[in-house]
């Protein structure tokens, strides 16, 4: 795709997020959506169940995450019926708990925590990837998420040559709390991710490729 991001950005920088995605689906292009069901997650499920019900929406579940947030997964499943793709990693959690001792912690050893992650994130991404071959991912990332996130765009170029796709870059927290109550969308209390540490910390998900 020849595209001019930086005045595309500026355009739908304007543009309502229902918008962007349907901007997105018009390239005409293979296109995924991911989701981690984590806090407010139902947000992007509803933007794109609303606008495009048959886009895949890839779900990377690492087998670690809290029953509150698994039971809340199945909630918005059953409420949303998003096309979803669940990939889980290859071998279970219990088994990688055995060889790696539990969760390996980045601080304690940064070696066996990259491959942890790689394992339980990355290559269920890149089989994925593999798998649907999306020239275009909706993201529900967020500027005011991360450091990383300062830098980029509602529009930005994955290092696999994917764009990516962000429809509510620019949302506050309090527009994401707004839309939420609006439609009475589910959100889990409790959320766990064993590639983080902190909430304003990447995984790598969108800073590896």
């Amino acid at each position: 795709m020849d595209l001019d991001l930086d005045a595309l950005n500026s355009t739908l920088r304007n543009a309502s997020a229902e918008e962007i995605i349907r901007w997105a689906v018009s390239l005409n292009e293979p296109i995924m959506a991911s989701t981690s069901f984590s806090p407010n997650a139902a947000v992007m499920l509803k933007l794109v169940t609303d606008v495009a019900p048959e886009m895949p929406v890839v779900w990377a579940d690492s087998g670690y995450n809290v029953p509150d947030a698994y039971r809340v997964a199945e909630q918005l499943i059953k409420l949303l019926k998003p096309n979803l793709k669940p990939y889980v990693p290859l071998i279970t959690a219990e088994h990688r708990n055995a060889i790696m001792g539990g969760i390996p912690h980045p601080d304690d050893n940064p070696e066996l925590h990259r491959e942890f992650t790689r394992q339980v994130k990355l290559e269920p991404f890149n089989r994925a990837f593999a798998e649907l071959a999306p020239k275009i991912w909706v993201t529900g990332i967020r500027k005011e998420e991360t450091e990383f996130r300062q830098n980029l765009d509602i529009l930005s170029w994955d290092g696999r040559g994917i764009l990516k796709v962000a429809p509510i870059f620019y949302w506050t927290e309090v527009d994401v709390q707004a839309y939420m109550s609006e439609h009475k969308l589910p959100s889990c209390k409790h959320y766990f991710d064993p590639t983080k540490v902190a909430e304003n910390r990447e995984c790598g998900l969108h800073t590896s490729a």
